[in-house]
This record gives structure tokens, sequence and C-alpha cells, in this order.
């Protein structure tokens, strides 16, 4: 394996001026209470777990394929946007990807270890496709026509459905803290328990969706907040977590504050001992609410613009160090032309690919 970056620039040169102390810094919480990946993560883990053996079989299909094949990482296409944000807002930059072909292929080009996309996208081209490169069907998504616009996950498919296509996995949204969580809960819970019955893997976009969580910063990317969301995703069974990279903390405490009342439950030794304000802490966080990492974190973070590049190797090199298992990257590969969508996720798996960016 290559560990050259497939953009022009070091890993280091990337970083800039954040190269020091994102590539050396040390973890407040030990990575000796973690559990790392790696190539052995399946039979490590979940081995020992209630999933079965075809669950064991899919997942190890996931992290057997393209460029981190075998590595323990994992790098994931995910192209709902034309639902999430519509079709308009996600593929006008580059209409090649109306059609459903261009984003298997960029997958494959771009060497991931699975495409995650609609039941419609996947189904148009599952006879062509399964067998190549692992599917992962989201099942719900957030629909933008009705007025005023909601924020609400709605079933869109069901795991029979993604399973007759060939599907290795399926996906789905929660948005914790809204006023739907707690029927988005249930849902997603029987359907992840009707998933593993079939031998399907299980992924969890754990997101935070409420206005109080914007204060004086955008607390939806709060460490402790989105910490709590990925211990519930843990709890109905995800066996990967998605979360957006941590930005800040004391999400608690600024909606508590803005509201005059209590708010959930915290503890003060989470913001003096088991973290500070060092993106690899914020992160590694995460990770300690995915039960220690036996159910592996993947981040994204940022929206699309001209620092691509830069920010999607910053995502990486904080997921990895922190002990997180990989990337989720859509509108930043797919609204761009093919082949510099390919390089950027070829730039990603670097970081992954190198012995220089290790655990801190």
């Amino acid at each position: 394996m290559t560990t050259t970056l497939s953009a022009p620039g070091s890993i280091e040169s990337w970083l800039g001026n954040e190269a020091e102390s994102l590539l050396t810094y040390k973890a407040k919480i030990p990575q000796s209470l973690l559990h790392l990946p790696g190539p052995d993560f399946i039979d490590r883990i979940l081995a020992s777990s209630d999933r079965n053996p075809q669950v064991l079989r899919s997942l190890q299909q996931i992290y057997s394929t393209g460029r981190l094949a075998n590595t323990g990482y994992i790098s994931i296409l995910p192209v709902d946007q034309g639902i999430e944000h519509s079709a308009a807002a996600s593929f006008a930059p580059n209409p090649i990807y109306f059609d459903p072909e261009n984003i298997i292929k960029l997958a494959i080009e771009g060497g991931c270890n699975a495409v995650a996309t609609t039941l419609g996208v996947l189904g148009m081209m599952s006879r062509k496709y399964a067998h190549r490169i692992p599917f992962i069907v989201k099942l719900n998504h957030n629909e933008l026509l009705t007025y005023p616009n909601p924020s609400d996950q709605i079933m869109f498919a069901s795991v029979e459905q993604a399973w007759n296509l060939g599907a290795v996995a399926v996906g789905a949204t929660i948005y914790f803290g809204s006023p739907e969580s707690s029927r988005q809960i249930q849902e997603v819970s029987k359907a992840f328990a009707r998933a593993h019955e079939l031998g399907m893997v299980t992924i969890l976009w754990c997101y935070l969706r409420n206005d109080v969580f914007k204060q004086d910063k955008d607390y939806h990317v709060a460490a402790d907040l989105t910490g709590q969301a990925n211990h519930m995703g843990v709890t109905i069974e995800a066996d990967l977590i998605k979360q957006k990279l941590p930005e800040n903390n004391r999400g608690y405490e600024a909606v508590a504050k803005a509201t005059g009342k209590k708010y959930g439950r915290t503890d003060e030794r989470v913001y003096s001992e088991l973290t500070s304000d060092h993106p690899i802490d914020l992160t590694r966080y995460q990770v300690l609410n995915c039960y220690c990492g036996r159910s592996g974190l993947i981040n994204s973070g940022g929206a699309s613009g001209k620092n691509d590049f830069a920010e999607a190797v910053r995502t990486a090199v904080i997921n990895k160090r922190a002990g997180g298992c990989g990337l989720i990257s859509g509108r930043k590969t797919f609204q761009r032309p093919f082949e510099e969508g390919v390089k950027l996720f070829h730039a990603i798996q670097d970081v992954y690919l190198s012995p220089e960016v290790t655990i801190a």
C-alpha cells in the first residue's frame, strides 16, 4: 500500500499551522481505555457479541473492500443528499450525479469500502454493482417539499427492500433532541433489530436537531451532547456510528443557561478530566461514548468549500488519532469534477494508511 497523498502536498502541509498540534498531541483519555480499530477488529470485538454470523460476514465485507481493505478503517461515500438537501442543491454543481450510476462509479474509483445512498439509487443499479461494492441503504430521510419545511426523519424504505437488492447494511438518521426523536428511536430500533436478523450491518447517523442548541455557538456539534447521542445510538445496537466532528463543548450548560431551566444531566469531570478544547480530546469523548470504540465512530465535518482537501485531511487525522474508524465524505467529493472527487477520497484514505499518523 502506498502512503503518499494522492493530492499535491503532504499531510503536514495540508494541516498547515495545526500540523504539530494535531500530529503530536497526547489525548487526556488514555488509549488503553479504548478498543481501537485494526485488521482483527471483528474477531477481537464483535465475534463475542450477539451479532449472528451473517452480520459478521457482512461487516467483514465492508472492512475488506477498497483501498483501506483489512486495515480496520472505513471510507464511505454517502449520497442521500438528493432528498436531504434536494436534488437541485446537491447535484446542480455537478449534474452527472443525477445519474445514479455515476454515484456508484465514484465510490468504486475512489477506493471506498462502501456506498450509502437511497433505495432508488441502489435499486436502479443493484444487478450491475451489488456484487462489486457493498451497498448501504439509507432507510429514512427528511423531505423538504412540505411547507413549512419539516425537520423530521421518516421511513422511505424497508429493511426487506434493502436485503432484496443485495445490500449488506442499512443506515438511518435519528434527530436526537427533536420533538420527533422518541418516534424515530422506536422506528429505527425496530428496523435495526430486523436488519440484524437478516444478517445486515446497522449504521446510525446520530444527529442533534433543535433550535435550542444554537446559542452563542452551534451546540449541535458539542462533544458532550453528540457524545450522548452516540451513546443512545449504540444502545439500539448500531454497529457503526456516524457523527459530525465536534467543534465545542458544554452544550448542556449552554441550553440550561439559555432556557433558565435544568436540562439533562452531566458531570463536571467530563470537562475537567475527560476533555479539553483540543479537537482530538473532543472526538475521543465521542469514541468513549461508542462503548469505548466497540462500535466504530465515523466522522464528517464542515460544509463544502475551496479548502475541501485540507479540511478532509484534517478531519481524517483527528478521527484516526482519537480512535475513530474512518470518514464518510459526500458533498466534498461529488460536488466537484469526478477525478478531483477520486483524489479527495485517496487523500483521506492515505491518512489512514500512513504509519506516521498514530493513535494519540
